[in-house]
């Protein structure tokens, strides 16, 4: 691997790039998208019907989602490579929970599915590289990069991490399908400096370390792969004695923004583009085209992710665009029937922001299972208080669906039971029918 690659990239990102205007930011993305679009027409089978010579109009290319990906794999990589040799290896990685293997130079893998599609991504090692250096760079903290020992609790491992470790900097991989009390033991002997984790993950490390079976002190902790729910996210800052928990926006399609320091949100704008399909009071769905990502290309890929953007600027004084809230799965948004005879979209940062009212909810899912039916799973902090809890529940959801002038919702309380095979989702809807043709 080319460590060089690497560190050319951490000190573009951390130092190079300041991109303190937003005419700096457009001028570069300009500049990368002329250069993607040449090498796209030339080199992938599927843009060169597509893109017209000399284009550099977006808005001219057809939308990507995940069944355009895997449909057109094989035309639409640059690099050769046969979508059912990519998903044999990626099985087999899956299976044996070895991700060394690939094809040739490049990193195959699969998504984890949140949206209930696989998708199979291609990573090229040059890319890979580029990555690390971005990643570290966001990550590091000021003024102190050597000497951090960085703990991973992902899904899958990349080889990378190992290859890029250095007496500066150090990574664990911890599989969240192993168990977690050989995972927690592991995670005290390594002692990290930073912790990177999906909530649900950091959720049971707080409680770990609130029970006085885990001794850690992270100086700064990342959440990674779901949403980062308000009360989680209190709990586990407080546990780990963190000021705040910062975040990580990475999906297979990209690395798409970080946490800067002044704990604010912000897209990766210096290497991609994100075009809004908007809905309504900030909110808007992220149509992302990857400037740098060539092996597997990202051109007009429409997340399906509900983004909030925030109102006020950033102190931090950077112009890349700030986010107030990755809200979560744009198919996870509810819907009531309204007052009016229409359906009523209820998004889920409005679900979630009513239960932070309601004292003694420690864990909660609501899952849309009809019209007008919610499911609400509930674990209490205190189960002699759980009717008063639940009462809680009811008045607050039912006072939302009042100020979105919709009906309010038939509540069936439900045990507690997450999922730990996928992704955590505490708003869900599983109800398929009206909410679809809805505006949502």
């Amino acid at each position: 691997m080319s460590r060089l690659r690497v560190v050319g990239e951490f000190i573009a990102a951390r130092w190079l790039r300041p991109l303190r205007t937003r005419a700096c930011v457009e001028r570069r993305q300009r500049r990368l998208l002329r250069r993607q679009l040449r090498f796209l027409r030339t080199r992938s089978a599927y843009f060169a019907a597509r893109i017209p010579r000399g284009t550099t109009d977006l808005r001219s290319l057809p939308l990507m989602d995940k069944g355009v990906l895997m449909d057109r794999f094989d035309e639409l990589n640059t690099v050769g490579v046969r979508r059912a040799d990519a998903m044999r290896i990626a099985l087999g990685n899956e299976r044996t929970r070895d991700f060394a293997p690939g094809i040739g130079t490049h990193s195959v893998g699969l998504s984890s599915g949140t949206s209930g599609h696989r998708g199979l991504f291609l990573v090229a090692r040059a890319e890979r590289e580029r990555w690390a250096g971005n990643v570290l760079a966001r990550t590091l903290p000021r003024g102190r990069i050597l000497g951090q020992r960085i703990a991973l609790f992902l899904r899958a491992d990349n080889t990378l991490y190992e290859e890029v470790a250095s007496r500066a900097v150090s990574f664990s991989f911890f599989d969240v399908f192993a168990e977690l009390k050989t995972n927690l033991a592991r995670l005290e002997a390594y002692a990290p400096t930073i912790l990177v984790a999906p909530p649900s993950v950091l959720l049971e490390i707080a409680r770990a370390v609130q029970r006085g079976v885990l001794g850690v002190a992270p100086t700064k902790v990342y959440a990674v792969a779901e949403v980062l729910e308000l009360s989680d996210e209190r709990r586990i800052a407080a546990a780990l004695g963190q000021e705040r928990i910062h975040q990580l926006y990475q999906c297979t399609e990209g690395f798409l923004a970080h946490t800067c320091d002044e704990g604010v949100l912000h897209l990766n704008e210096d290497g991609i583009l994100v075009e809004r399909e908007e809905l309504g009071d900030g909110r808007f769905v992220p149509i992302l085209t990857d400037l740098r990502r060539r092996a597997q290309p990202i051109v007009r890929y429409r997340l399906g992710d509900v983004l909030r953007l925030r109102e006020a600027p950033c102190p931090c004084g950077s112009a890349l665009t700030a986010i107030a809230r990755i809200e979560g799965r744009e198919g996870d948004t509810l819907s009531l029937p309204g007052h009016d005879g229409g359906m009523v979209p209820i998004f889920a940062d409005l679900v979630s922001r009513a239960l932070l009212y309601v004292d003694g909810v420690e864990e909660y899912r609501v899952v849309q299972t009809g019209r007008r039916t919610f499911e609400i799973g509930l674990r209490c902090s205190d189960d002699a208080a759980e009717e008063a809890v639940r009462g809680g529940v009811v008045a607050e959801l039912g006072s939302l669906a009042d100020r979105q002038r919709a009906v309010r919702a038939e509540l069936r309380f439900v045990p507690y039971a997450p999922d730990g095979s996928r992704k955590l989702r505490r708003v869900e809807r599983r109800w398929r029918g009206e909410a679809d043709d809805a505006q949502l």
